[in-house]
């Protein structure tokens, strides 16, 4: 298991100290977003005259929504996902399945060329032997 980090960090002018199995980096990652999310909505009018406790469910509605919009956004990028592997998958089988003919047919044009030769070779015996006979 991974060691737990303690970080400091300032969110909403206080200093706060974190502790989870994240780096600091992360830690500090998290708090900086949760500061522009303050910040984007403290320069709204209705936001700065709400009580302190409306701002911060506010602040958590926002967050929550962001959540789930980019939870929805991944699960359709793993449908993509899912879509574009099937068909690569399908592509790849007909990709091979289309080899085999084309080696099929590789073969059945060269005994078609083998019969070709050895019938022409045949028709050059029998005028050979017909000139001949002649």
């Amino acid at each position: 298991m991974a060691a737990k980090n303690d970080a400091e960090v300032i969110i909403g002018g206080k200093v706060l100290h974190l502790s989870g199995y994240e780096s600091e980096e992360y830690l500090q990652k998290v708090a900086a977003y949760i500061n522009s999310k303050h910040a984007e909505y403290s320069k709204l009018e209705g936001f700065k005259r709400s009580p302190v406790d409306q701002q911060n469910l506010l602040l958590q509605l926002n967050i929550a929504d962001d959540y789930f919009k980019a939870k929805k956004q991944i699960s359709l990028l793993e449908d993509e996902i899912s879509a574009k592997e099937k068909e690569l998958y399908d592509l790849k089988h007909e990709l091979i399945a289309s080899q085999i003919k084309l080696d099929n047919s590789e073969k059945s044009v060269k005994s078609l060329r083998n019969e070709l030769d050895e019938s022409s070779k045949k028709v050059i015996r029998l005028e050979t032997e017909l000139k001949r006979s002649e």
